[in-house]
């Protein structure tokens, strides 16, 4: 393709050299005729314009490139009439659709299409990194496993961005001595402008505390939220029916998370962790904390309830499921029950059996605090389930047989 275009320009180069020479002798012969000038300029025009692909596409009906003189001069006063047509009247644009039906096609888009048209022109971009249309794609993706405390972390996670990025500026402004300044100096201001610049393309131009940039950050698993995992370390029989604050990242190329637990534990971090075995934390209380119960008065047979428990006070508090039970002394006939009308209420863990340790338990509603001892652990507070589906979710985790 190189060669026939050096062959090409070299026959025009050649073909006004000769017609200028011999104008005054053959003023009405031409060295080719006029289809031939007018494919060579069209070729020309279309390599250096549309690229080979369009070139290699035009050349292929050579034969139809052959009209007579007066054919070409009609075809070329109706492209010049097409052009001027096109001209002034200008192609529809996307941003010409009624703002109804702009939303709904924005609604519509993934969030890689619209980082995609975020580029095509500033009018576009506004519209696709703005918190109206990503606040949808968070809620409808990371709604269920984002919390409170994981958007406090974002908070501490852009002040120290923000930090970093002043610190930087400042040092690199001190390197710069009044020697070498004198230097530089026709390009001092681009020194000036070098840290916003790196900052501007290190995020695209994307305000750092945007829901974009939030999104982006946990897609690319480059923030690391608080969130509790359902039966750590894989189902453990140590473990089932119980949830545990961990520091996530997402993983997009297999869809799972890792977790790191605290390191008083055993085993620290876990890896393929799926959706379905995170949550949100429930109440923002930290895993050290004892919760502060309000529904103790409330708690009657039947119900079901978590509750805070440690194997000591030196590790954090899991959250485990249970239900209210009946005291030793009720026969469990609801006719004739007043347990909700006692000083202490009787938790059950059934997945454990009969003559386990770990099956009953009771508590004080009016005086509740830690209770327990080294050898069967420590209860701290209680929450009361309300909602079907956490109760639901529990019981989806039931073992299949009971634990010893």
């Amino acid at each position: 393709m190189l060669f026939l275009l050096i062959s090409c320009f070299s026959f025009i180069l050649l073909s006004k050299s000769l017609s200028s020479k011999h104008q005054h002798h053959h003023r009405e012969r031409r060295l080719f005729p006029p289809w031939y000038e007018a494919f060579t300029t069209t070729f020309m025009t279309s390599w250096f314009q549309k690229g080979t692909l369009q070139i290699l596409t035009s050349t292929m009906p050579l034969k139809k490139l052959k009209p007579k003189a007066k054919n070409l001069v009609w075809s070329s006063s109706t492209e010049n009439q097409k052009e001027d047509h096109n001209k002034t009247t200008p192609s529809p644009s996307l941003l010409d659709l009624p703002e109804l039906v702009l939303d709904c096609i924005f609604d519509r888009l993934q969030p890689a299409e619209l980082c995609a048209m975020s580029g095509v022109c500033s009018s576009l971009r506004e519209r696709c990194v703005s918190d109206y249309i990503w606040a949808k794609r968070m809620k409808g993706k990371w709604g269920k496993v984002i919390g409170d405390a994981a958007y406090r972390e974002w908070q501490w996670y852009i002040a120290l961005q923000n930090r970093s990025n002043l610190l930087n500026n400042q040092r690199n402004q001190s390197n710069l001595s009044f020697e070498s300044v004198t230097k530089i100096w026709p390009f001092l201001s681009w020194f000036n402008i070098k840290p916003r610049a790196q900052k501007e393309l290190k995020n695209g131009g994307l305000a750092v505390d945007s829901i974009m940039a939030w999104y982006l950050a946990l897609e690319t698993g480059r923030f690391s939220f608080p969130a509790q995992v359902y039966n750590r370390e894989n189902g453990h029989a140590g473990f089932l029916l119980s949830c545990y604050d961990a520091k996530l990242s997402y993983d997009s190329k297999t869809d799972t998370f890792q977790a790191r637990y605290s390191p008083h534990v055993r085993r620290s971090t876990e890896e393929n962790i799926s959706w379905d075995r995170l949550r949100a934390p429930p109440v923002d209380t930290c895993s050290y904390d004892l919760h502060i119960s309000n529904s103790l008065f409330d708690l009657k047979p039947g119900d079901h309830i978590e509750i805070q428990w440690r194997r000591n006070r030196e590790f954090p508090y899991g959250w485990w499921y249970g239900v209210v039970g009946h005291m030793e002394s009720c026969n469990g006939n609801e006719n004739h029950c007043r347990c909700q009308d006692t000083d202490t209420v009787m938790l059950e863990f059934k997945q454990y059996p009969s003559s386990s340790r770990w099956r009953k338990t009771m508590i004080n509603r009016e005086n509740h605090r830690e209770v327990g001892n080294e050898g069967d652990g420590f209860y701290g507070g209680i929450r009361k389930l309300y909602n079907q589906q956490e109760i639901s979710m529990w019981q989806s985790l039931w073992p299949n047989q009971v634990i010893e």
